[in-house]
C-alpha cells in the first residue's frame, strides 16, 4: 500500500500520516531511552516495537487501541500463545506511557491473552551429573570443541554465572593472579567482580593454554570461542548442552522439569545454600551475599532459585525446630 493508499484510508492527508508516524517513532525512541536510564536492556523490546509500528505504517492506523494491539499481538497465528503474551505485554508498557502524552491512547488490560506460567521447574543437577555432562563434552569430536564446551559447563556450574555472561566474558576479563573473572555490563547494565576457587583458576589456566595450542591466533577476544575463532552464539551454545544432556543420560524428570543450561545457575545456589546448613552457617545472612555473587538486582529472586528444592526447605525447618529446643 502506498503512502496516498494509506493517508485514504486513515481519512486523512499523506502529510496527517507521515507526521503521526514521525510521532509515534520518537515516542518509541523517548520511551527506550526513559527505560534504559532506569537500568533496562530493552534489546527485543526495541524490536518488538519497531515491527508494531512498520504494522501500524502497513494499516495506515494512527491512533493505538485496544483492539490493534490484540491484533498485532496473536501474530503468528501459529505462535505460542506465551509469545503472544510477551508481545502484548511490550506494547502495553509503551500504550501506558504514551497515554500520558496522548489520552486518545488505550492501554490494553492485563490478561486479555491466557498462557501457561513462563517458569519451568529447575532441574537441579547433581554433582554426579554435572560429571557426566563434562565428559560428555569431552566426547565431541573437535579437541578444541570439547575444551571449551567442558570449560563452559564448569564455569557455569562452579560459578552459577549465567550463560550470556560466561560467553561475553574477554580473556582479559580473567585474573589468574586475583583469582578472579569480572563480568561487565551484565542484566541491568550492571558489572560484577566473580571471586574464583583455586581449582577453577587452575582450569581456567589449562584451558587457555590448551586453547592457545590449537588456535594461536582467533579472531575475536572472547575467552571462549568457536572452531572459527569467534565469540560463541548462545544459539549454538544452546542446542549443544542440549544434545550433551542426552549424551550424559539426563532424563526429565517430569514434563516441565527437563535438564536446561539454565538450571546449572540454579543448582550453584542450592548447592551453596546446602553447603552453608553442612557447615552451620547463618544462612539467613549467607543469601544478601549470594544474591551479590550471583548478580541478582533484588535478593527476591535468589529466593525463587532456592524454592525448587525440597532439601532445603527440610533443613530449614529442621533449624528451625532445633532453635526452639534451644530457647
Amino acid at each position: 500500500m502506498t503512502a496516498p493508499d494509506r493517508a485514504a484510508v486513515a481519512g486523512g492527508s499523506v502529510e496527517e500520516l507521515e507526521t503521526a508516524q514521525a510521532r509515534l517513532r520518537q515516542a518509541v525512541t523517548d520511551y527506550l531511552e526513559l527505560r534504559r536510564a532506569l537500568g533496562f536492556r530493552l534489546e527485543r523490546a526495541e524490536r518488538l516495537l519497531a515491527q508494531f509500528l512498520t504494522y501500524l505504517d502497513e494499516h495506515a492506523i494512527e491512533v493505538i487501541t485496544t483492539e490493534v494491539v490484540l491484533a498485532w499481538a496473536v501474530l503468528p497465528a501459529d505462535a505460542d500463545p506465551r509469545w503472544w503474551d510477551h508481545r502484548l505485554t511490550t506494547v502495553r508498557l509503551f500504550a501506558a506511557y504514551l497515554h500520558m502524552l496522548d489520552p486518545r491512547v488505550e492501554v490494553p488490560p492485563a490478561g486479555l491473552i491466557r498462557c501457561r506460567p513462563l517458569r519451568a521447574t529447575p532441574y537441579l543437577f547433581s554433582d554426579t551429573e554435572i560429571a557426566a555432562l563434562i565428559a560428555a563434552a569431552g566426547n565431541l569430536r573437535h579437541p578444541l570443541r570439547a575444551a571449551t564446551l567442558q570449560t563452559l559447563i564448569g564455569l557455569l556450574a562452579a560459578t552459577g554465572m549465567r550463560i550470556g555472561e560466561v560467553i561475553a566474558l574477554d580473556r582479559t576479563d580473567f585474573d589468574a593472579l586475583a583469582g578472579t573473572l569480572i563480568v561487565r555490563d551484565a542484566k541491568f547494565g550492571k558489572s560484577r567482580l566473580v571471586p574464583l576457587h583455586s581449582t577453577v583458576v587452575a582450569a581456567l589456566e589449562g584451558f587457555l593454554r590448551r586453547r592457545d595450542d590449537l588456535l594461536p591466533a582467533p579472531s575475536s577476544p572472547a575467552l571462549l570461542v568457536s572452531l572459527r575463532g569467534t565469540r560463541l552464539r548462545y544459539i549454538n551454545v544452546w542446542r549443544t548442552v542440549h544434545d550433551l544432556t542426552a549424551r550424559a543420560g539426563l532424563k526429565a524428570r517430569s514434563s516441565s522439569c527437563r535438564p536446561r543450561i539454565h538450571d546449572l545457575r540454579h543448582s550453584f545456589a542450592v548447592a551453596t545454600v546446602l553447603d552453608g546448613y553442612a557447615r552451620g552457617e547463618d544462612v539467613h545472612a549467607l543469601l544478601p551475599r549470594l544474591a551479590t555473587y550471583l548478580g541478582h538486582a533484588d535478593p527476591k529472586h535468589t529466593y525463587w532459585y532456592l524454592s525448587a528444592a525440597p532439601e532445603l526447605l527440610a533443613l530449614a525447618a529442621d533449624r528451625l525446630q532445633t532453635r526452639g529446643r534451644l530457647q
